[in-house]
């Protein structure tokens, strides 16, 4: 079986269902096999993905909205996507 291959906006529109596990095993083929080879759209997803990972480690902390933000924002500094 051949992967589709997507264009830059196609997968933009579906990297938050791709990071989620919410597409089909054919179309987060498709969209991995376009992630690996596309220097415009890697350094979104992996914007994309350390935002879902900041925001889960604080949600596991029950912390105030505050504390969330400071760390969300802390997380996001430390992988290069704030200043």
């Amino acid at each position: 079986m051949m992967t589709e291959m997507l264009d830059c906006d196609a997968v933009m529109r579906q990297l938050w269902d791709y990071l989620d596990g919410e597409l089909t095993p054919d179309r987060e083929e498709a969209v991995r096999a376009h992630l690996v080879v596309c220097n415009r759209c890697h350094p979104q997803h992996d914007f994309e993905q350390s935002f879902l990972r900041a925001l889960s480690a604080s949600r596991r902390e029950h912390s105030r909205p505050d504390a969330i933000k400071a760390r969300v924002l802390a997380t996001l500094r430390a992988d290069g996507f704030a200043a």
